[in-house]
């Protein structure tokens, strides 16, 4: 991957978007186009989705090929990866969660999902026996593709929907479970955006963690797939946490 550096023109930030499960660096893809449009350097990473630790390995990699400040965004369990990634990492400034994962440490992605009733995900799951690395059979979770609008992308029109249900991304069911060993949002500054209609990581899930995190709270009435069916929002809340922490 080329190294992104601080743009001389307009001396902003480079945001890093980081994805989350049943999505791809594509779902960011209004959020890009908005962020661009106001003069942004953008970096849309590909998530691997095969472990928390692993994730955020790869993650911290990219961050540190990236020249002068970043301003980190993660959707979903994106969120959890970037936690583990940015913390005490020197150049990133702000981090935005988008109905999204604020672990603390000893915490798991899905054991803060199903802290709060209304997340209906679980039910559509549908795990694919498959071998990792060492050999051993594990399981890649996909959502069900008849369910995926409704639970996923309720609010984004039907004929996208559904393409987002096909090419979605699984994640191995142990990613999920895997504990957090580092917090970033406690020493660096975060937003949070919080989707009211989200049945994947209830609203309610989403304000505890943010309230936790002494986050500046957005909220907005979205599913899930906010990236997608709300992209100004989102980018707008990337650019406020850039301008708030503008040296």
């Amino acid at each position: 991957m080329t190294s992104s550096t601080l743009d001389p023109r307009t001396d902003l930030p480079t945001v890093v978007l980081v994805h989350g499960a049943f999505a791809d660096s594509s779902s960011w893809n209004g959020v890009i186009a908005q962020l661009r449009r106001d003069g942004y350097p953008v970096i849309a990473v590909a998530n691997p989705l095969r472990s928390l630790a692993g994730d955020a390995e790869f993650l911290r990699d990219v961050l540190d090929g990236v020249g002068g400040p970043v301003v980190l965004a993660g959707h979903s369990y994106g969120g959890s990866v970037m936690s583990e990634a940015a913390d005490g990492h020197p150049q990133v400034v702000a981090l935005v969660y988008v109905a999204s994962f604020l672990l603390d440490e000893g915490e798991s992605t899905g054991e803060l999902a199903g802290k709060y009733p209304g997340n209906e995900l679980g039910s559509a799951l549908r795990p694919v026996p498959v071998r990792s690395p060492g050999g051993q059979t594990v399981d890649d979770l996909y959502i069900e593709q008849e369910k995926f609008q409704a639970i996923f992308a309720a609010d984004v029109p039907a004929d996208a929907a559904a393409l987002m249900a096909v090419t979605q991304r699984p994640i191995l069911g142990d990613a999920l479970a895997d504990k957090a060993t580092k917090a970033a949002w406690k020493t660096i500054p975060s937003w949070t955006l919080v989707t009211a209609e989200d049945l994947a990581v209830p609203a309610e899930a989403q304000r505890f963690m943010a309230e936790r995190a002494s986050s500046t709270v957005v909220e907005v009435d979205a599913s899930h797939a906010v990236t997608v069916s709300r992209p100004v929002a989102v980018a707008r809340l990337i650019d406020e946490a850039a301008r708030a922490t503008a040296a």
